[in-house]
């Protein structure tokens, strides 16, 4: 597996522990719908979805990690996540989350950002 894989990997697993923490309930990861990937569909202990875009990185040299969630990711985002939820007929709120991890090792930085983005903040995107 190439060293990328892997930090996203442990990237993902921290996600989960954190997300797990705080009393959330994994539902499925790295659901797949086509090319389509989301990372993590969760459930709030309120009873929300929450579906949530992991990104790790080693450092912030070169981008902050939630800059790598632009238009054309937000758009890819929320057509996997139209699809799941018709899917599954999921019904209630849904949220879409980012949580960052940088650096490796015992202490990366965990930055969890609820409602990164909304579907209504895309009509603008071809």
């Amino acid at each position: 597996m190439a060293d990328h894989n892997i930090l996203g990997k442990a990237g993902e697993d921290l996600a989960v522990a954190y997300l797990q923490e705080r009393g959330y309930t994994i539902v499925d990861r790295n659901w797949r719908y086509g090319h389509l990937e989301l990372d993590i569909v969760a459930r709030e202990p309120g009873g929300d979805w929450v579906m949530v875009e992991v990104k790790a990185r080693r450092n912030k040299r070169y981008q902050e990690p939630l800059e790598a969630v632009g238009p054309t990711k937000v758009k890819r985002i929320l057509t996997a996540a139209d699809a799941y939820v018709r899917l599954h007929e999921l019904t209630g709120y849904v949220r879409y989350d980012v949580i960052t991890v940088v650096g490796r090792g015992s202490r990366p930085t965990i930055e969890h950002t609820p409602d990164a983005f909304q579907p209504l903040s895309i009509d603008w995107l071809p």
